[in-house]
């Protein structure tokens, strides 16, 4: 090899590699903001059901953080042993989404009088199973339910 030769060339396996573990990495970002950037409003939602199949519809009134006009009343008239929902012995979260300008964000939940959640196979005990969406405000994990 003399002065005048040129540098030997690098293989380009190395960049290729480079660019693949990138693009994974973001891929894999991207993957887990989708999965988890409801979680906390999720896990809100949660408690809040717990409470109910517990019984405990004083702790759930206390996380649904109700305004003024909506008293225990109200609650119980809603999610209480005779309510619209109730009684709520097993649930489950189906998705939950961002309405477009809204700060709250909108969970569906799958409410049964029935332990455990009814197969969609029994008809009888699944035709008693409400979707109900409640809205569940991003700043103080407060329920209300979406205003048409």
């Amino acid at each position: 090899m003399s002065l005048l030769d040129p540098p030997a060339d690098k293989p380009d396996k190395s960049r290729a590699m480079a660019f693949t573990i990138a693009a994974l990495a973001v891929v894999a970002i991207v993957a887990l903001w989708f999965t988890f950037r409801y979680y906390p409003e999720k896990k809100a939602t949660e408690r809040f059901f717990d409470a109910l199949i517990a019984g405990d519809t004083a702790k759930a009134y206390q996380l649904w953080k109700p305004g003024p006009t909506y008293s225990m009343k109200d609650f119980l008239a809603d999610w209480g042993p005779q309510g619209y929902f109730g009684p709520v012995k097993s649930y489950s979260i189906l998705h939950a989404k961002a309405p477009k300008g809204s700060n709250a964000i909108a969970v569906s939940v799958e409410v049964s009088p029935f332990t455990p959640m009814p197969d969609t196979s029994d008809t009888e005990k699944s035709r008693r199973t409400k979707v109900v969406e409640v809205w569940v405000l991003a700043s103080d994990k407060s329920f209300s339910f979406p205003v048409p």
